[in-house]
Formats: C-alpha cells, sequence, structure tokens
C-alpha cells in the first residue's frame, strides 16, 4: 500500500504540474489536435507503469522523455511519416536524457557496422566516402585528390552509400549498377 501512495504522491505533487508544457509540448509534435488526449494518456499510463517515483534526479526530463518517445512511436505505427516531425522530436529535450547511456552503446555497435560496410566497398568507392562523408571534403576537392572527373565522385559516392546503407539494414554491401541499357539513357538525359 505504501507503494501505491507514494506512487500517487509523486504523481499528483511532481507530475500533474508538468500537464500544460507537456500538453504544449505534444501539441507542437502531433498531427492531429484531436489526438493530444490521447497522446497525454499514454504518457502518464507509461510513466505509472514504469513509477519511478523515487530514485529520479529530474521528474521533468523523464515527463518529457516518455512524452518523446510516445510520439516517435506513434509517428512510426502511422503510414505516412513526415521526416520533419521525427527531426523536431528528436531535438526536444537534449539537456537530460534518461537513455544516454543506452543510445551511446547503440550508437557505438552502428558505428561499427558502418565501418565493417565500409571496408565491404571496392577500393575507390570506399575512398570517396571516406573523403566526402568522413573527412568532409567537397566534391571539387575529392576529384582532384583522386584525380579524376566530379562525375566520377558523384557516381562513386551514390554507389558507395546504397551500398552501405543496404549493409547497416541487414544487406551484403554489394555495389548494385543498373543494366548497362539503363545507364545509357540515364547519361543521355543528364546531357
Amino acid at each position: 500500500m505504501t507503494d501505491d501512495a507514494a506512487i500517487k504522491h509523486w504523481f499528483t505533487q511532481e507530475v500533474l504540474p508538468l500537464e500544460r508544457d507537456l500538453v504544449r509540448f505534444i501539441a507542437r509534435h502531433c498531427r492531429d489536435g484531436a489526438d493530444i488526449p490521447d497522446v497525454r494518456q499514454e504518457v502518464y499510463e507509461r510513466m505509472l507503469a514504469g513509477s519511478p517515483a523515487d530514485g529520479l534526479r529530474s521528474t521533468r526530463s523523464y515527463v518529457f522523455t516518455v512524452a518523446r518517445h510516445v510520439l516517435i512511436d506513434r509517428a512510426r505505427r502511422a503510414k505516412i511519416v513526415s521526416f520533419e516531425q521525427i527531426a523536431d522530436i528528436d531535438t526536444v529535450d537534449a539537456q537530460v536524457d534518461v537513455l544516454a547511456e543506452e543510445r551511446h552503446m547503440t550508437a557505438r555497435d552502428e558505428l561499427r557496422r558502418a565501418m565493417l560496410g565500409l571496408e565491404q566497398l571496392p577500393p575507390r568507392c570506399r575512398e570517396v566516402v571516406r573523403l566526402r562523408k568522413v573527412e568532409g571534403l567537397s566534391i571539387r576537392e575529392t576529384a582532384d585528390r583522386m584525380q579524376v572527373s566530379h562525375h566520377t565522385i558523384e557516381r562513386q559516392l551514390t554507389l558507395g552509400l546504397r551500398a552501405l546503407a543496404n549493409f547497416m539494414l541487414g544487406g551484403d554491401a554489394r555495389i548494385s549498377r543498373p543494366p548497362a541499357r539503363v545507364a545509357a539513357l540515364v547519361r543521355k538525359a543528364d546531357r
């Protein structure tokens, strides 16, 4: 019984006073205004299910982290997802992050996977991706350094990034080139 009483006290004293800010946050990031009460209730439900009434450093950051996760989950479930909506949600409340350590571990794993994928690319393609995306050189600087045309750099970068994305999504990082006939039509259209 004391646990329920502690959770009720925590919720009424620390969470409910943040409701106005929470509703504003949800309204800013929610497509349909009619969904705001549902999202708010889902946030409260998740908070009570986790109910970390004691041991929290900041209830406010916990509320907005849970809200952010609810909004992301709803956006993922929606048939049409706005990239701006996801980008906006990701930038919110970066001051205190309850799951920072988990995200660091995930980021390290993704970086290792990206490095493995980069190693799978053919040498020229790998070098183009490295110079452009890791070192941040422009197309012209990359072309000058590799002594090839900027068209070659653009094409190698496109092929390399596609293969790298394929690898990151569980594929084999193979360069897939269009059939010669399609490539000829693309070159003709570019002129």
